[in-house]
């Protein structure tokens, strides 16, 4: 588990991606009738959610493949690049060596032998969301 933590990145261990066709009707709809809390929007095409110490990603279009498609579950983990040798090592098929992203996170996407879409992620830096686009609910 990652003691690290990052404004850009909900505090949680396990994320689930959920697509949408409506991003925003979603994130309004789950908020409503669930209780989620919207902490953090990034353009149209994607939300951060809190629920108590959980947090959930809605996200437009398709994820979930190496290619799209479907939902996903985010994991943060203290060493990506570890963590990406030890599932090459399990013969995970992934997406590519793990990547550093503006918004501080180090990240790479595999899928399991079940077909299931993962992305293992590092807090390499607290980064504020306002520095690549992204727009804290308090801002709004």
């Amino acid at each position: 588990m990652t003691n690290a933590s990052n404004r850009s990145m909900p505090s949680s261990t396990v994320i689930p991606v959920l697509s949408y066709p409506d991003v925003r009707a979603a994130v309004a709809w789950l908020c409503r009738a669930f209780g989620f809390v919207e902490r953090l929007r990034i353009g149209e095409h994607r939300s951060q959610l809190a629920f108590g110490d959980g947090s959930l990603v809605v996200t437009g279009g398709a994820v979930g493949t190496l290619d799209g498609g479907g939902h996903s579950v985010m994991l943060r983990v203290p060493d990506a690049q570890a963590h990406y040798q030890q599932a090459l090592s399990a013969g995970a098929q992934v997406s590519g060596p793990p990547t550093d992203h503006p918004y501080g996170e180090r990240q790479y996407s595999a899928i399991d032998l079940g077909g299931h879409f993962w992305t293992f992620s590092q807090t390499l830096a607290d980064v504020d969301p306002a520095d690549w686009g992204g727009v804290p609910a308090e801002s709004r």
